[in-house]
């Protein structure tokens, strides 16, 4: 018998989740986040700026939103939700 199936190329992919810059974003986007939850415990901690909870939630809060953003662009960026579509 002989083989009748005819040979195709290899498929080419171009694997967009495994770009090593990615996930150093991703790193620096969860430090940046928790950066942002040890600021809000900072005046638990030390009873002296306990005046200035406010001001310490506020500086967390803005944290923690910049890194939720940067984290989201980069997953939908891995995802092919980006503006560099092909």
């Amino acid at each position: 018998m002989t083989n009748t199936a005819s040979q195709r190329p290899a498929k080419k992919t171009d694997n967009n989740a495994n770009r090593t810059e990615y996930y150093q974003t991703l790193t620096v986007a969860i430090v940046i986040g928790l950066v942002g939850v040890f600021i809000r415990f900072v005046p638990d901690v030390i009873p002296a700026l306990n005046q200035m909870t406010f001001l310490f939630s506020l500086i967390a809060n803005v944290l923690m939103i910049v890194a939720s953003v940067i984290a989201f662009k980069v997953v939908f960026g891995i995802l092919g939700f980006g503006k560099n579509r092909d």
